[in-house]
């Protein structure tokens, strides 16, 4: 899961020279992941991964980094 999402996230809503330097601890707001990538971000993971993610979780906890996004996900992931 997180790989898919790594990729969607440095092909299309940040733009960062090394993506493979970029932990799972990296912040993804300051690496430029903005609120329109957010909402951009939690469609792909809905379509992709059988899963919603309630609008009033969207919180900067909860997309701050690829391991935020995959605990939340799994918190909702039946």
């Amino acid at each position: 899961m997180k790989p898919k999402i790594r990729e969607f996230i440095f092909q299309e809503l940040i733009f960062v020279a090394n993506p493979d330097q970029f932990s799972d601890d990296d912040d993804l707001l300051e690496a430029g992941l903005d609120s329109m990538g957010i909402m951009r971000l939690i469609m792909f993971i809905e379509d992709n991964f059988g899963v919603t993610l309630p609008d009033e979780e969207i919180d900067p906890d909860n997309v701050q980094t690829l391991n935020a996004l995959e605990k939340w996900i799994l918190r909702h992931k039946k």
